[in-house]
């Protein structure tokens, strides 16, 4: 089935943009070779002194999640089967031409921040060198259809991510990071497109089959690429820096409602005809958004819970003010 698609993703190749038409991380960045680079450096610098501890942190766990590309590279070549490396058949020559694109993303905040100065970037790199060595295990290893529907689901998820990162870097007056942050949503966007209709087609062709994945995708909640990470200090720093990702505002759970309700829509769930045990799932499936909008309002009735502060290594061990943990989710 996945070779049969071979001629619907050449269709869509160009969702992929020309190299000589693309923005790259240098045009984001101060132009270091100019002869007032030192002004424009002190500029740049200055520009970012706004930023909080808390978003220098989403930032960070955002950029080294980028970082990680080549675990997802890896995990979607059981998809694109390109044993050369080289191969000119329409997957993969997607599955390369998305992996450049997605480089540039952890090339470009990798470069900010360590312009900025803002944070330690040897405790950084340490944290990307463990990500890379721990791998990803998103749990859809044992069927393409799982990891193109994760795929679909984890690029929008990360075009939220970033954009709501750009409003609040805006909000702040920190307009650098937020054209950083909307050029790299613009990406994800395109992305997001291709495995969304890829998935579509699935569904004409393989109905059932693609329907029974998208429940296993997300029975086992979806998985984020940086679950793995650590900066060999703190072995619950993905939980902590998804505590303040969730306090920020930067992704809740109504955001994961709405990339469920998005799906649902693109491959018309509601309108497919299913039986039996089928039909059953269609509807499970059809019920996950409303689900979760409900638990976050019953959290938000709760008692909040308060968590101590978290310290990270990443701003030099300083701790990201009191995290509660109820309304946001």
């Amino acid at each position: 089935m996945i070779e049969s698609l071979e001629g619907h993703v050449a269709e869509h190749l160009s969702l992929l943009t020309p190299v000589d038409q693309i923005w790259q991380p240098t045009d984001y960045l101060p132009d270091l070779t100019a002869e007032d680079w030192s002004e424009r450096l002190r500029d740049f610098r200055e520009s970012a002194r706004c930023l909080p501890d808390e978003l220098l942190v989403v930032l960070v766990g955002n950029m080294v999640t980028e970082e990680a590309l080549p675990n997802y590279a890896v995990s979607l070549e059981h998809i694109a089967k390109d044993p050369t490396g080289a191969g000119d058949d329409p997957w993969a020559t997607w599955l390369r031409g998305w992996t450049a694109e997605e480089n540039r993303h952890g090339d470009l905040l990798n470069a900010y921040l360590r312009l900025t100065g803002r944070v330690d970037m040897r405790a950084v790199e340490v944290t990307i060198h463990h990500l890379i060595r721990n791998g990803f295990a998103p749990g859809h290893e044992t069927h393409p259809y799982e990891g193109l529907i994760y795929a679909s689901f984890q690029e929008r998820a990360t075009r939220i991510t970033h954009g709501n990162l750009a409003k609040k870097a805006a909000d702040r007056g920190e307009e650098n990071l937020a054209k950083i942050c909307r050029k790299i949503a613009a990406d994800e966007t395109r992305h997001e497109l291709f495995y969304t209709r890829i998935v579509s087609e699935l569904f004409e062709r393989d109905p059932e089959t693609t329907l029974m994945c998208y429940r296993a995708v997300l029975k086992r909640v979806v998985i984020m690429p940086g679950s793995r990470m650590t900066d060999g200090r703190d072995p619950d720093l993905f939980e902590h820096y998804g505590d303040v990702v969730q306090r920020t505002g930067i992704y809740t759970s109504r955001d994961y409602a709405s990339v469920i309700r998005h799906l649902n829509n693109a491959w018309g769930l509601k309108d497919r005809s299913f039986g039996g045990k089928a039909a059953k799932v269609q509807d499970y499936l059809c019920n996950q958004p409303e689900r979760y909008d409900r638990l976050a309002e019953e959290r938000r009735g709760r008692p909040t819970e308060e968590l101590p502060s978290h310290a990270f290594s990443w701003i030099h061990g300083r701790s990201v003010g009191e995290v509660r943990r109820g309304p946001a989710l």
